[in-house]
């Protein structure tokens, strides 16, 4: 079990720690939902082989879906993988893996159905289409028995879902077996085979609740840790210090680990900058699909239906013209009426709750009320408080909403990630297979033997909870073939004992032997601590890399600028500084953050044009070119020669329109 925060402050670090060496066959890292799937799935599969979990944090409130969820957005039902691949590909501008999201979509729904099961309750549409929710909507029978859910769109179901992360690690828990996870241990580098060239070995980490190195050997991994959020200055400062739409503990560990032993990367140029009530984060999808709202400039205007809103999105064709416009385009709308004089951009609460209330009686209306609140309760409880302090009543007050910092994943509607292996069926292109020793594996990346699920795939977002634990289940049935298929295979690390944990108590034996040269323990000329970094690479980005600083925009000199500031923080790095376990964690977190943005910016410099605007935009290149560019841009990093190659690769339509 997790221990506690130690009463006093946090468990100051020691230069020599205790030292875990553990052997297994299959080694999960992350907790989140894509880690919950592969631990649930992986033992019906691996029969006896040694299996071990890691997760940073403690797996009931681990990941994306750690607050909660209001709802599940990916639920096939009465749709078909076809529609599913095509409306990924719509939102996504066209360049979508659609081998990997079709064969998603011909799982997810077993993982939703499985939710309900484990006892998260999922709304329910009665006969004359009353929704019936919490408790109540179990008398409609399950889904999976052809009970009929309450969309949001085409896609979302609604649930009560602030214990839904609970619900989920409990039977991944169950099924692996406490005994085979170490919680609040630190998974921070992978490591390579000394024998076999690109051939995943092993990893090594630190526990951050004890004085304790992990150096771990397996013969096969996935690697789901999130994707990375803490890259670009937040918005929000003061005592709002900190707060973020994505979980705050994600740190782009997904992308570094796999990168810097070689693993191939994948459109990495994009990003998700999401429109969210302003300053307490608080989701946008219900009141937009549940309730109806819609979004008003500054003049109560309801610009995305104006002759000028229309005219912007057919620069865009067909994606600015398709019956849904992609969400880096709606972005884009606002964005154009904030620049054009006619900001701030407000949720019409008021109007979409008055028109909801026309057909209901007061009972109902005051439970059309709470479930209004229970949005943010489910999911955001910060946006609940905030409305609480700026004495805001969704019916008589319209909120503003504002597009957010950037953050890179690859499960909700970003899809920057791994370049992985699809199924092996026949109308699979070769182009989209990873083949060991002439087999296939699903979701392998091109590491040998190294898996991922999740915000780790990428080319295929809209993957969202449900997704990534079907993803983690799909991973986990080939994990288990491919420990099968090598059953011979012995992995070896090329580094010592003691190299392995010089590499991960570095910050701590440099604090250790200079934090007496000075007075005042966090300034010192021979180190700089974790905190004094993080605002340097916010800085950075926010400035030169298509922050808010400047509307999302930057060119070719302004990624010139911020990748020698990136370069030079990766140096600064090695004199990285840490007095306890949190600073420990929080100097590798900064370490695995700077390699991340580093990797996304490459991709933007590469591609010479604005494929998402709205997320971003690249001034010399403003506009899209698909005749040039429409295909994925990948890179991967040579761990030998410690160089980086960033190059095209094709786009293959497999799903017709």
């Amino acid at each position: 079990m997790a221990l506690p925060n130690k009463p006093l402050g946090e468990l100051k670090a020691v230069r020599d720690p205790e030292v875990d060496e553990r052997e297994v066959d299959i080694l999960i890292v992350g907790g989140g939902m894509a880690a919950c799937g592969t631990a649930f799935e992986i033992k019906k599969w691996a029969g006896d082989k040694k299996i071990l979990l890691c997760d940073k944090a403690a797996m009931e409130r681990s990941g994306a879906v750690a607050q909660g969820l209001s709802a599940i957005n990916t639920y096939i039902g009465s749709n078909t993988p076809d529609d599913y691949v095509r409306m990924v590909r719509n939102d996504l501008m066209g360049l979508v893996r659609e081998d990997l999201i079709f064969d998603l979509g011909n799982h997810v729904d077993d993982s939703v159905h499985l939710f309900e099961e484990w006892g998260l309750p999922v709304w329910k549409k009665t006969e004359d289409g009353k929704n019936l929710d919490g408790k109540k909507g179990l008398k409609q029978g399950t889904l999976k028995a052809g009970a009929t859910p309450v969309r949001t769109g085409k896609w979302q179901i609604m649930i009560n879902g602030e214990s839904y992360k609970r619900i989920v690690a409990e039977a991944a828990k169950l099924a692996l077996g406490e005994d085979n996870i170490i919680e609040r241990c630190f998974i921070v580098e992978l490591l390579l085979d000394a024998n076999e060239e690109n051939r995943i070995a092993g990893a090594v980490g630190f526990s951050v609740r004890e004085n304790k190195v992990y150096i771990i050997k397996a013969k096969t991994m996935m690697v789901a840790c999130g994707g990375a959020v803490n890259i670009y200055q937040p918005r929000s400062v003061g005592e709002g210090k900190g707060r973020a739409w994505y979980p705050v503990w994600n740190a782009g560990s997904t992308y570094t680990m796999c990168m810097k032993v070689g693993a191939e990367l994948s459109m990495m140029e994009n990003r998700f900058t999401p429109a969210r009530f302003k300053d307490g984060y608080g989701p946008v999808g219900a009141w937009f699909l549940l309730f109806k709202a819609k979004a008003l400039n500054g003049l109560g205007e309801n610009f995305a239906a104006s002759d000028a809103a229309k005219a912007e999105l057919e620069k865009y064709a067909p994606y600015g013209t398709a019956a849904i416009t992609p969400t880096c385009l709606r972005n884009h709308l606002m964005l154009f009426e904030m620049k054009e004089g006619r900001g701030p951009i407000l949720m019409d609460t008021v109007t979409a709750l008055a028109t909801l209330g026309e057909t209901m009686d007061k009972k109902e209306l005051k439970h059309l009320e709470s479930e209004a609140w229970e949005d943010f309760l489910d999911m955001t409880c910060g946006q609940a408080n905030l409305w609480c302090a700026q004495n805001c009543e969704p019916e008589k007050k319209n909120s503003e909403i504002m597009p957010t910092e950037p953050y890179l994943l690859g499960s909700h509607s970003g899809c920057c990630g791994l370049w992985t292996s699809g199924p092996d069926f026949d109308w699979v292109p070769e182009a989209y297979k990873i083949k060991y020793k002439d087999k296939v594996y699903n979701r392998m990346t091109t590491v040998n033997g190294l898996f991922t699920s999740g915000d780790g795939v990428g080319c295929s977002g809209h993957k969202f909870s449900s997704g990534s634990h079907a993803e983690g289940r799909m991973a986990a049935k080939s994990m288990a073939r491919f420990v099968r298929d090598n059953a011979d295979f012995v992995p070896t690390l090329k580094q010592t004992k003691e190299e392995l944990v010089d590499l991960v108590y570095k910050p701590v034996r440099t604090f250790l032997d200079n934090c007496e040269y000075t007075t005042a323990v966090n300034i010192n000329p021979y180190y700089i601590k974790p905190e004094g970094m993080m605002y340097r690479l916010m800085k950075a980005t926010h400035e030169y890399g298509a922050g808010t600083a400047t509307f999302y925009q930057t060119s070719s000199k302004m990624l010139e600028v911020v990748m020698d500031l990136l370069a030079t923080m990766r140096e600064d790095c090695e004199k990285m500084a840490a007095g306890d376990l949190h600073e420990l964690m929080r100097a590798w977190e900064i370490e695995h953050r700077i390699w991340t943005v580093e990797s996304h910016l490459r991709h933007i410099q590469y591609r010479k044009e604005t494929r998402y605007p709205g997320f971003y935009y690249q001034a010399d290149y403003p506009g899209q070119d698909d005749e040039n560019w429409f295909c994925f841009v990948n890179s991967k990093f040579d761990p030998a020669k410690k160089e980086w190659d960033v190059f095209k690769k094709e786009y293959i339509k497999i799903i017709p329109d």
